[in-house]
């Protein structure tokens, strides 16, 4: 078995095997719904962090949700994509703001954090919000 690991842009370490270093396969991806308007939140700027366990944080990415209220591809993937803790910072004032809701100032959302755990780097993780100038909720989706 050989004594090395990898990481991967998160830090994460990448288990080794008997074949080498275990690769992850699986991948994380997002999508806003303003639940307000009824319609895809298109311009909402994301940022994904890697989240320490003294609770620093490292900025892995930055996307911006395109018509379909959707990120063009995968947040992280492939190599990148190990287990752990994340966090993913929707910058909701400034869209809520940009669609032309007049918010108080300051905003009752402005920004929302979105902390969740990565414990299988195979699968698939959907991490959604749906967002509103007063609520928004999220869940583990397909």
């Amino acid at each position: 078995m050989p004594d090395k690991t990898t990481m991967t842009k998160a830090g994460f370490l990448l288990a080794p095997t008997e074949k080498g270093v275990e690769l992850a396969e699986g991948r994380l991806t997002t999508h806003v719904l303003d639940t307000a308007a009824g319609r895809p939140a298109a311009g909402l700027k994301i940022e994904l962090w890697a989240v320490w366990a003294d609770g620093s944080r490292n900025l892995l990415r930055e996307a911006v949700t395109n018509q379909d209220g959707r990120i063009d591809g995968a947040l992280l993937s492939g190599r990148d994509f190990a287990v752990g803790t994340y966090e993913l910072v929707f910058h909701a004032g400034h869209y809520l703001r940009g669609a032309g809701y007049s918010l108080a100032d300051p905003a009752f959302l402005d920004i929302v954090p979105i902390r969740f755990g990565i414990a299988d780097a195979l699968a698939h993780y959907h991490v959604p919000l749906l967002i509103s100038p007063y609520g928004y909720s999220t869940y583990r989706g397909s």
